[in-house]
């Protein structure tokens, strides 16, 4: 416990001294985030080599406990061979996002080092081993890995557009899945995570609103792999069955804004990647509200997914099911109050416009299918066209099988579309509707593909039973 604090305490000294630096460093080589473009919400151009800070503290605070007089033998031996083994998918991912901040890369070369940096991590040892308390195959395993490792390395980078957001959401992530593997003694996990505290928080110093540096890629991508890596090795220690699920809730912003940022752009059929102004603080701001007020409205987000995520992990099943509600009502109640358009409209299309219409189109169109192939008779197939049709917006049928006249289709009424459906031997059966119908034509058409098609089958049968009743009766 002593190694630990005085992890914390090293990485937030290391923090407060060296953010400065980078600071200036950054001023110097004029590696600033100009205010351009409608998506900047700073008025001044911004360092933004903040990660830079971040991530030599946390590996400096490292360093220092290795040279102090700590007799730290027990600990080291038991966590720092993950930390170490970690280093390679942190420097990957670090890196990559070092070069897009000096010099900027495509979104495919951005993925591509996020790919390298989560594959080095899966060889390292992190993995998803299962979901709901049931094993997952290594097959299966690896590529959700690596969904899971990309997925939380983009969410922090998407959640950094305003002042502290994601170094703040970071260190409330953090510090859940620290004082998890506290209660659950996992060692290795608490030592990976006590540094990366201290550094948030004195990186904060000087992130906070106003802010004077930025994370910038190299940090809000480094600090995302690095809890998706975290939040993989919480699962597999958790004391429930929904052991991904605590790891969800504690990262709840970032995977939220990130989910809700792809719904958006597919139901707009714009590119995944396509950078727009309508995230969670995007829509928070034009509310009214401050940066300020803006980031700790979303500090108290987090905070209620980190209780939520500790309940879940640490109580009895009941008490878990209650945080789980809580959780879901209180997310549910968030996305309602940030009015996106796009989610509301589909939502009222799915449960209410085309969607349920054409479930219910299909349906019917089984059910007449169904009829029609027990017909045993033209009168009983002529029978279902009659109770059918409307379902379908014909107002008006007629038929002709095996000589037998149905309906009164004689004549074409005024303001109609016909549809003839001929058979051999001069049978047909013809389907009528207003052009003012509200019915869609594709689900008539459809009826009457169904229609055509199950006469067509029928013709033989009618015909044979026919045959056999005039014997019967001569």
């Amino acid at each position: 416990m002593y190694s630990l604090g005085f992890l914390a305490l090293v990485s937030l000294i290391l923090a407060l001294v060296l953010t400065p630096a980078v600071r200036n460093l950054a001023w110097k080589m004029g590696w600033v985030d100009a205010p351009l473009g409608d998506r900047r919400i700073h008025k001044h151009p911004v360092p933004r080599l903040g990660g830079a800070a971040v991530v030599a503290a946390y590996l400096g605070a490292f360093a220092v406990l290795l040279v102090s007089g700590f007799k730290v033998g027990a600990i080291i031996e038991q966590g720092l061979p993950f930390v170490w083994r970690l280093i390679p998918g942190v420097a990957v991912i670090f890196l990559t996002g070092l070069l897009d901040d000096i010099r900027g890369l495509k979104p495919w070369q951005k993925l591509a080092g996020q790919m390298v940096g989560a594959g080095l991590a899966i060889w390292a040892g992190v993995a998803l081993h299962s979901i709901a308390g049931v094993a997952l195959p290594t097959w299966v395993a690896t590529p959700l890995t690596l969904l899971w490792l990309v997925g939380c390395t983009n969410a922090f980078n998407l959640i950094d557009g305003v002042d502290g957001l994601a170094a703040g959401v970071g260190l409330f992530a953090t510090s859940t899945i620290l004082l998890a593997a506290l209660i659950h003694g996992n060692v290795p996990l608490a030592l990976a995570t006590t540094p990366l505290a201290g550094a948030l928080l004195g990186f904060l110093r000087y992130n906070f609103n106003p802010a004077s540096i930025f994370l910038g890629d190299s940090g809000s991508l480094t600090i995302g792999f690095l809890l998706g890596c975290f939040g993989a090795v919480w699962s597999q220690k958790a004391a429930t069955v929904l052991g991904l699920t605590a790891p969800l809730m504690a990262l709840a912003i970032p995977l939220l804004d990130t989910t809700l940022a792809m719904v958006r752009r597919f139901l707009r059929r714009k590119p995944i990647w396509e950078a727009d102004r309508d995230h969670i603080h995007h829509r928070l701001l034009e509310r009214g509200l401050t940066p300020r007020r803006v980031v700790l409205l979303l500090y108290a987000a987090a905070a209620l997914g980190a209780s939520c995520s500790i309940t879940l992990s640490t109580m009895e099943s009941n008490y878990g099911g209650i945080a789980i509600l809580v959780f879901c009502a209180a997310a549910w109640i968030g996305i309602q109050h940030l009015g996106y358009v796009e989610l509301g409209l589909a939502g009222r299309v799915f449960l209410y416009g085309a969607f349920r219409r054409q479930l219910n189109a299909q349906l019917a169109l089984m059910a007449v299918r169904q009829a029609l192939s027990k017909a045993g008779s033209p009168e009983d197939f002529w029978r279902v066209i009659e109770e059918s049709r409307q379902d379908f917006g014909c107002e008006h049928a007629a038929a002709k099988i095996l000589g037998q006249t149905f309906g009164n289709g004689n004549g074409s009424r005024p303001g109609t579309m016909r549809i003839h459906i001929p058979f051999e031997g001069g049978d047909y059966v013809l389907l009528e509707r207003s052009l003012e119908g509200q019915t869609r034509l594709d689900v008539l058409a459809a009826f009457a593909d169904a229609i055509g098609k199950g006469l067509e089958a029928k013709l033989p049968e009618f015909r044979h039973r026919g045959q056999v009743r005039v014997l019967s009766e001569s």
